[in-house]
């Protein structure tokens, strides 16, 4: 048997009505009435780290910002008032909540020495002094100060930087600056443009 749309309508209109006249107590179903998970927490506009596109995201946490409560990260979803997306997200983005709180990701710096097969833990302080350390080696080593012809060209190639895609415009303005100017660093690029 197949019911219409209008058949449904009729019956659970004389069910309501049922429900009311007999008298039945629905105190009991209202109290399992259920709050909504993101009911007490902080919104969070950001963007999805995963490609160029730029989706916003709004990341809702548990938490009040005491200093003795870490946040909690109950649900992410696609920003309905982002112009990029307008709320919608693709397969990836969807998942982001489980890349962020997942027991597997990293938090601490991992290192592997050169030739070593073993992993050590190491401070971040170690990590960002290895890297200027490296770096100022390759500029040393490496950095062009002039070309065939003569010309002063100050170029290092065998260093590249490449900026996220959550980037702003002014962040990027300020890679060129430092990488550019600074360093003299000329293999520069933005993910959304990759």
């Amino acid at each position: 048997m197949t019911t219409s749309r209008r058949d449904f309508l009729k019956v659970t209109t004389i069910g309501g009505v049922a429900v009311s006249i007999l008298g039945f107590d629905l105190t009991s179903a209202y109290a399992e009435v259920r709050e909504m998970k993101i009911a007490r927490t902080t919104e969070t506009r950001s963007t999805c780290p995963y490609c160029a596109v730029g989706c916003g995201i709004i990341i809702h946490t548990l938490g009040d910002k005491s200093a003795n409560v870490k946040p909690a990260i109950v649900h992410i979803e696609g920003d309905a008032d982002h112009p990029t997306n307008r709320g919608a997200l693709c397969s990836k983005g969807i998942t982001l909540k489980q890349d962020v709180v997942n027991d597997r990701r990293l938090t601490t710096v991992k290192y592997r020495a050169p030739g070593s097969s073993e992993w050590q833990e190491k401070s971040w302080d170690f990590a960002i002094d290895r890297i200027a350390h490296l770096l100022k080696q390759a500029r040393d080593e490496k950095l062009v100060m002039a070309d065939a012809q003569g010309h002063t060209v100050n170029a290092l190639t065998s260093v590249g930087v490449i900026g996220g895609c959550t980037d702003t415009n002014e962040i990027n303005y300020l890679l060129v600056k430092a990488f550019r100017a600074g360093l003299s660093i000329i293999p520069l690029e933005q993910q959304a443009r990759i």
